[in-house]
């Protein structure tokens, strides 16, 4: 009997922005571990629910996870002799459906909920992020926000680092210098943000980047620290204006990895058709 966990899971995975890939059996014949529409949802590191277990799991997650090491993007259906490819005692024959899907939002941490950041939410919140807005003011914050962004006030800042997915977005726009600087400190020893990025000033950076050399930072690690944030080039102090510029910085970071994953995902369709060709030409041969 199938189970629904994967339902529960899928959108825990769309929240947190997990990548994943559904598995589902869509054709049987003769005698099979599950039957059609049986489902399972497979990550980097786990799997929710089961197609039947055995070799044809064990394929069907390594095609998953190939899936998503390439960052394919297309859906891919595959047929299995139960009997004479993998060696199960069932013999039936099986089709399965392997249908990735990934993050429509970026994971996003705000923190500070002053006039810049109230001027960049919205700002935000209509483009593909999911947003965790952070302050220890409750009265900071709006009374309404978009529906993509959570509001969490906390005595602790520095503790909520930890709880965004991995290859997030942080932006650090505190009332508190000492914060800041203490939030740096936090997301660069996470070390797994797609981008990282602190308001002020050049003078304020090489403020950071003295302290931190003195707590043995890498240079590396330094780097991946932007401050200032936003486009060079568009001047202007008013909020409305430092939030545009911010928006259009995260705007290029966010179109560079999709195109990169678009690029990857042609190679691996072109890969895969001239396997698929090769494979075609040794059966003839």
């Amino acid at each position: 009997m199938q189970n629904y966990d994967w339902i529960h899971t899928l959108a825990k995975y769309e929240k947190e922005a997990v990548p994943c890939v559904l598995v589902t059996v869509i054709d049987e014949k003769g005698s099979v571990p599950r039957s059609a529409g049986t489902k399972m949802l497979v990550t980097a590191d786990g799997i929710t629910d089961t197609i039947g277990g055995g070799h044809l799991e064990h394929m069907a997650t390594q095609l998953a996870r190939k899936m998503l090491e390439n960052r394919v993007s297309s859906m891919q259906i595959e047929r299995f002799n139960l009997g004479a490819s993998l060696g199960q005692c069932c013999g039936g024959m099986v089709s399965i459906c392997l249908e990735p899907i990934m993050p429509q939002r970026y994971p996003l941490m705000l923190f500070g909920a002053g006039h810049v950041a109230k001027a960049l939410v919205p700002i935000l919140a209509s483009l593909p992020f999911s947003i965790i807005w952070v302050d220890e003011r409750e009265e900071q914050f709006p009374d309404n926000v978009p529906e993509n962004v959570e509001t969490k006030v906390t005595d602790d800042p520095v503790a909520e680092v930890s709880e965004l997915a991995a290859n997030g977005f942080y932006l650090v726009m505190t009332h508190n210098h000492h914060l800041d600087f203490e939030l740096t400190k936090a997301i660069l020893k996470k070390g797994d943000s797609r981008y990282f990025g602190v308001i002020g000033s050049e003078t304020k950076r090489k403020r950071f980047e003295h302290r931190l050399k003195q707590r043995d930072f890498s240079p590396e690690q330094i780097n991946s620290m932007i401050c200032p944030i936003g486009i060079s080039n568009v001047a202007g102090k008013h909020p409305s204006e430092i939030a545009v510029s911010v928006a259009g910085e995260l705007i290029g970071y966010y179109q560079t990895l999709e195109n990169k994953a678009q690029n990857v995902d042609k190679m691996a369709e072109n890969t895969l058709t001239l396997s698929k060709a090769n494979n075609v030409k040794k059966a003839r041969a």
